[in-house]
């Protein structure tokens, strides 16, 4: 029976409440973090005199059109005779969340923010996240900024870490700068109200291009996956649709590598144990090798980087509209990411799908906890401070984050499958066009071109594996639990 529509909303509110719960993850603020919360007033005034003073410069922000928890920053500074630097302003949100505080407990215990179809479970406080310690429209903050020269090659030289003073002077949306930058719609008004932003977002984004190009030259893999979004009128849900990638997401995700990347060799060049982002080489070599074969193209035997990103580029060349499907089989079979420590002296795996050695996630300290940490070890190393973090509880937050991660990742699924258990009620019996995006022994799952849900093949299932592409039929639903049983249709 389907979904009363005037309660589609609350019903899937309550999935992830649960859901939070069953993952041991706090969907609430603990009552000792709330009080904590009710004496901060106010972002540092007046700031550190030893930040330096970059308000003067044309910052923006580019994010999603409703999104409010401001991490970063960015802006091209050119001197005549010297590489254009990019500098990336990162939000300090260890200063009003101290290490130890009940605030900083609630965000250790769930590491992450939790983005599901209903609802958004912030790791801090809305009063912080969307307000006091985010780059705000317009608000003079504390932020650490990371400071790249970038050749003409996009390779970064020259690097610097420092904290400093930033004002954001426009807050942009990422739809609105890639119609922009596609040509497709005029700037859109906070780029003209600021002096010289336009021409400077131009440069960030042929600096990002060419960074970019850099790391496809290494074996950086491109890959396009797709993401559904919830499209709600009121309370009712009325549809999927597939997240879009765009120019200007594309620049910020370049910055942002490039900026993890440079924070990872500051605290590698001063001596402090750091966490890694690490993404190890594929245990499933071998089907991704299937895969390749099966559309005319012979990988290694052993993993190859370059090699999978080459063939990757030609996929996406020769079948654009299949690509998705084919990004979707590789990212099932690279495995998933993980947090290691770094000590000063080791090497860690690396992260194989971005093709580079030196990676943290040091950029996003309002949504994920290692970020913190690793922004708490570099306030630490600027001021010749002794870590905040010992060893061994290094190696016991990068295991706990990645176990956390894992589960909210779990969440977002299950909430996820809720919702498309929901659309799909009623419509049973419908054939569908899918691919295969697991095969195991636990069972054989399925994800749908239109609408991009997932659902487990109950029946049929034999000999399918991992790419596969597939004709299936609606079996049954169930939105408590999130179920999609399919059948697979032979012929």
């Amino acid at each position: 029976m389907s979904e009363n529509p005037s309660t589609q909303r609350a019903t899937l509110r309550r999935i992830a409440r649960q859901a939070m719960a069953d993952r041991g993850l706090q969907p609430d603020f603990a009552p000792a973090a709330l009080a904590e919360l009710e004496t901060i007033a106010a972002a540092p005034h007046p700031p550190d005199r030893s930040l330096r003073d970059l308000r003067s410069l044309p910052w923006c922000s580019i994010d999603n059109d409703d999104s409010m928890d401001l991490d970063q920053l960015s802006v091209a500074v050119s001197a005549a005779g010297a590489p254009t630097r990019v500098l990336v302003a990162i939000a300090d949100v260890d200063a009003l969340v101290a290490k130890g505080s009940a605030i900083d407990a609630h965000a250790g215990a769930n590491t992450t923010s939790v983005y599901t179809a209903a609802e958004i479970f912030p790791m801090l406080p809305e009063k912080l996240s969307t307000d006091l310690t985010s780059l705000a429209d317009r608000q003079e903050r504390a932020a650490i900024v990371v400071d790249m020269a970038v050749g003409d090659d996009g390779a970064v030289g020259t690097s610097d870490v420092y904290r400093a003073l930033v004002r954001n002077q426009a807050k942009l949306a990422y739809n609105g700068v890639a119609a922009w930058l596609d040509g497709k719609a005029p700037a859109p008004a906070p780029i003209g109200a600021v002096a010289a932003l336009a021409d400077n977002l131009r440069t960030q984004e042929a600096l990002a291009r060419k960074m970019c190009a850099l790391r496809h030259q290494h074996g950086a893999l491109d890959l396009q996956t797709i993401e559904a979004r919830p499209v709600f009128d009121a309370d009712s849900l009325r549809d999927l649709l597939p997240e879009e990638r765009n120019r200007a997401k594309e620049l910020i995700e370049d910055l942002m590598i490039a900026a993890n990347g440079v924070t990872a060799r500051f605290l590698e060049g001063r001596g402090v144990a750091s966490l890694r982002r690490v993404v190890r080489t594929p245990k499933r070599w071998e089907r991704i090798v299937e895969v390749a074969e099966q559309l005319g193209t012979h990988l290694p035997q052993q993993p190859d980087a370059r090699a999978l990103a080459d063939f990757l580029t030609a996929r996406r060349a020769a079948d654009p509209e299949r690509f998705p499907d084919l990004s979707l089989t590789v990212v099932k079979l690279l495995g998933a990411g993980e947090y290691v420590v770094e000590r000063p002296g080791e090497t860690s795996a690396g992260h194989f799908g971005l093709a580079v050695r030196d990676y943290t996630h040091s950029t996003a300290p309002n949504r994920r906890y290692p970020d913190l940490i690793t922004q708490r070890l570099v306030k630490a190393a600027l001021a010749g401070s002794a870590s905040p973090y010992g060893a061994e509880e290094l190696d016991g937050l990068a295991r706990h984050c990645t176990e956390q991660e894992d589960a909210a990742s779990k969440v977002e699924r299950q909430v996820a499958k809720s919702a498309a258990a929901m659309l799909l009620a009623g419509r049973t019996g419908e054939r569908f066009d899918a691919i295969v995006t697991g095969a195991a022994d636990k069972g054989t799952w399925v994800r749908l071109l239109r609408p991009p849900v997932e659902g487990r093949v109950v029946a049929g299932a034999a000999g399918l594996d991992v790419g596969h592409h597939v004709r299936v039929q609606l079996v049954a639903t169930d939105v408590e639990r999130g179920y999609i049983d399919f059948k697979a249709l032979r012929g």
